[in-house]
């Protein structure tokens, strides 16, 4: 057996690391794209919910081009709880929104972090978005209102991790 998830969650905070944490993203395509970021960019973790999830199917691991092999996956009962327990134990809680009051930019040095994904459609949901610190956007130029979840989580993680803590 290896460590549990409070001694897992210990050490990611210690080290002042990252978590990538799913609101019910349901596209196994969509998940395996930000597994594959989040191992590429140095996350230390993704969080999936236990249900409102597809899990980590065939399709997942093809679209994470292997990086299910390589970054740890968690599964929650509830993120909620999940998001409360980081919080006490030091982790600053950011969700992607496209109306958040922050740029990402403003994220850097915001670590140890959960950064919060929401589903495809409708984002994060209210009790999630409630759980974080700050939520950040991501300014467009374009005619097009809003990214792809994975393309989002990609440049979100990019800015948050690249300065070492």
């Amino acid at each position: 057996p290896g460590e549990d998830e409070g001694e897992f969650l210990r050490r990611v905070c210690d080290r002042k690391g990252a978590l990538v944490v799913l609101d019910q993203l349901s596209d196994p395509r969509n998940i395996g794209s930000i597994i594959r970021s989040a191992e590429a960019l140095g996350a230390d973790c993704v969080v999936l919910p236990r249900s409102h999830s597809s899990g980590i199917t065939a399709t997942v691991t093809k679209a994470s081009a292997g990086a299910t092999a390589h970054v740890k996956i968690l599964t929650v009962p509830n993120i909620s709880q999940f998001l409360d327990t980081g919080r006490s134990m030091g982790f600053w809680t950011i969700g992607a929104s496209e109306d958040g009051e922050k740029i990402p930019e403003d994220i850097v040095g915001y670590r140890p972090a959960s950064l919060v994904i929401g589903s495809e459609g409708s984002g994060m949901r209210r009790l999630t978005r409630e759980k974080c610190d700050f939520t950040v956007r991501i300014p467009l130029r374009g005619n097009i209102s809003s990214l792809n979840a994975s393309v989002a989580a990609g440049i979100l993680l990019y800015e948050l991790l690249k300065k070492k803590p």
